[in-house]
């Protein structure tokens, strides 16, 4: 079938509505009343340059699809019909991300049926916990079923596979994790351990798959805090890896579940037996894996800090200003080691009674916490009995009474948890990236809203390794002329949250932190694109 986009000026017909072979077009202002009708043989051979088929115009297109849909008949192009569909979708925003759905590769699989009456998607999103999942897909419906052409919309919804931002060197347990959480207090006795277990129990509960690595040795917390039919970590004789245990589908590591109890061990060999647990345990793809950090800032936490690719922590803290003073040492060690802290828990905040809220140990402390360094969200634990009393029962309180306020509370955390990590993520795979139409280094330091250009050779010729520069005397071994003015990168891949590793043509693989790329001198004059040559094929 052949279209008509419009009627030209020089040609006042307003085609017959009683022809099926036509468009059918609203009459212009312009035509007069006693316009003479013509065939459609007529049409082609006195103009045959209309029975081309050509793009509808959108105020056009309104009026051939509301007709087509009156006469039965379908008259879209696929083509046009996907692209309906996409500018339909594109009006869905992500809050997070700040952009539309489209723009962030949710939509999948984008099928049309023969009669372009019926249209299937699949959204997939960053992470099967996403807590406005339910509300996307409503508006995804919504804004499909509008279209004037579509009859039936089937949307499915799916999440991201499990992976780390940055894969290359991490050990192979790790590889398939998306997200390492730190849940840490730097002092003991604050409730770290029961913000850990029911954050990680709150993450399962929104549909992720999630575990926890309780990295206390000296005093491990999980075995008590929760019940798994069987206490004991297995060894894969095969591969000589560790198989988790499993309680309510999250997947366990801690020393006491090795038999072991509680260790009396030196620090080197605790920071090895933390290695082994953490990174040769069978742990499969996890959308969160929430670490249970010991109290301190010492060489253990280091270790971890090192070892796992963390995507964020939570600081855990109580009202009084002992705990605030060791948990602002706790901030500044994630600060240093480029690790965003997103929220504050202060527990046992406050209890109620007789209709009144009493803070037996003062307020403000989480507070000031938020206020001195920059931490976005704020959450309050009362001093509750069946909080304390889940922690030794086995069960966590937000399984043991979900619709309590304090599973609200952690459910609001796990809220925050989700979009804070999901940002992150978005920021660090977009922080530095290379332009091929204009031959220059994008970046965008996370949580700045400044972009600026390097030239790749500036950035190669800046590197401070080794093989670039003497370790003993600083004297710069990679010279300039080393390095061709044309020399493009191979790959850019993040690494954690402070770095990216440039591989260039000559196999090697430049570290680059984000401090150092904003250091460099910037591209201000580069060269425009080659214009693209139209008749190519």
């Amino acid at each position: 079938m052949q279209f008509l986009r419009s009627t030209p000026p020089d040609f006042p017909l307003p085609i017959s509505t009683r022809s099926p072979c036509f468009e059918v077009i609203k009459k212009p202002s312009f035509l007069s009343a006693g316009a003479t009708r013509f065939t459609k043989a007529q049409l082609n051979q006195q103009f045959p340059h209309l029975s081309e088929s050509r793009p509808l115009t959108s105020r056009s297109s309104h009026f051939t699809r509301h007709a087509s849909l009156q006469a039965g008949s379908p008259l879209l192009s696929v083509d046009t019909a996907r692209n309906d569909v996409l500018n339909a979708l594109s009006q869905i925003i992500d809050p997070d991300f700040g952009t539309d759905i489209v723009s962030c590769g949710f939509v999948k699989d984008l099928d049309i049926d023969e009669g372009l009456q019926e249209v299937s998607f699949r959204l997939e999103l960053t992470t099967p916990a996403c807590p406005i999942k339910d509300e996307f897909e409503k508006k995804a419906n919504e804004v499909v079923a509008a279209l004037p052409w579509v009859k039936n919309v089937n949307v499915s919804m799916s999440a991201q596979p499990a992976k780390a931002v940055y894969a290359g060197d991490l050990p192979k347990g790790l590889q398939a994790i998306s997200n390492i959480i730190a849940v840490s207090s730097c002092k003991g006795g604050v409730g770290k351990s029961t913000v850990a277990v029911n954050l990680a129990y709150t993450l399962a509960g929104m549909g992720a798959r999630v575990g926890i690595f309780d990295a206390d040795v000296y005093g491990p917390s999980l075995p008590t805090m929760v019940s798994p039919e069987n206490r004991l970590l297995e060894m894969n004789p095969a591969t000589k890896t560790i198989i988790p245990t499993e309680y309510l589908s999250v997947k366990l590591v801690s020393f006491g579940f090795a038999g072991q109890g509680r260790a009396i061990m030196r620090g080197p060999m605790v920071s090895g037996v933390i290695n082994q647990l953490l990174t040769t345990t069978e742990w499969g793809e996890l959308d969160y894996l929430v670490i249970d950090m010991p109290p301190g800032t010492g060489d253990i936490q280091l270790t971890l800090c090192q070892i796992a690719p963390l995507t964020a922590a939570v600081i855990v803290t109580t009202p009084q200003k002992l705990a605030f003073i060791d948990v602002a040492k706790g901030v500044r060690m994630f600060s240093k080691l480029k690790v965003p802290c997103v929220a504050v828990v202060e527990n046992m905040c406050y209890f109620d009674g007789d209709g009144k809220r009493y803070y037996p140990f003062g307020k403000g402390s989480g507070a000031e916490v938020v206020q001195q360094f920059g931490i976005p969200n704020l959450f309050d634990l009362p001093i509750k009995p069946t909080l304390s009393t889940s922690g030794d029962s086995g069960m966590p309180e937000v399984v043991a009474d979900p619709l309590s306020e304090v599973a609200k509370t952690f459910q609001n955390l796990g809220v925050c948890v989700v979009q804070q990590c999901a940002k992150i993520r978005q920021q660090v795979s977009t922080a530095v990236t290379y332009d091929k139409i204009i031959r220059a280094i994008r970046v965008k330091v996370p949580d700045s809203d400044e972009e600026f250009l390097l030239h790749p050779a500036t950035v190669r010729r800046n590197d401070r390794s080794a093989q670039s520069v003497d370790e003993w005397t600083g004297e710069q071994k990679l010279q300039y002329g080393d390095v061709p003015e044309d020399i493009e990168p191979e790959d850019i891949r993040p690494m954690g949250n402070y770095a990216v590793s440039i591989t260039w043509p000559d196999g090697f693989s430049q570290i680059a932190p984000y401090d150092q790329l904003q250091t460099i001198e910037r591209l201000v004059d580069f060269p425009k694109p080659a214009t693209v040559n139209q008749n190519a094929s």
